[in-house]
């Protein structure tokens, strides 16, 4: 992978990354509204600790680029019923149906930037790629090697 592409690629993770962290610290630092708000769509306040938990570990593993995968499959199954839930453009009019639309239509291309995260991983510069290179560094690099009993030189 060249420079420009690694640093790329870390920039998608973290500008990915960034928008579930912030969403976080809102739902942390106004918690009573953010319980009223759930309550009018009828989640629970242990479901939306549950969903917040979820969120704030996916988004601190895709920020950290360490399990990248299981972040991203945890983010994307978070926004499906949050998208469902929450933005609801089909039921509402006016005003309200076109920014419903524009939220539902953003979480789903959040939903395609996790899912390309998922399929091609976090990228060379993350925990994920230093624990390969660590992982592959441990694997004898030929027979001879690979035969002798371990602790023997």
């Amino acid at each position: 992978m060249d420079v420009p592409q690694k640093w790329i690629q870390l920039i998608g993770r973290l500008a990915l990354g960034s928008i579930f962290l912030f969403s976080v610290a809102g739902k942390l630092t106004n918690w009573s509204g953010t319980v009223a708000s759930a309550a009018s769509k009828g989640v629970p306040e242990l479901l939306l600790a549950g969903a917040t938990g979820l969120e704030l570990v996916g988004a601190v593993l895709l920020l950290a680029g360490f399990k990248t995968r299981w972040g991203a499959a945890a983010l994307v199954l978070l926004l499906i019923p949050v998208t469902l839930v929450f933005h609801g453009f089909w039921a509402v009019q006016g005003a309200q149906h076109q920014q419903q639309l524009v939220q539902f239509l953003k979480n789903v291309a959040i939903a395609g930037g996790l899912l390309v995260e998922f399929v091609a991983g976090a990228g060379a510069l993350s925990l994920d790629a230093r624990a390969r290179a660590g992982a592959a560094a441990s694997i004898p690099t030929d027979l001879h090697e690979a035969s002798r009993p371990l602790g023997s030189s």
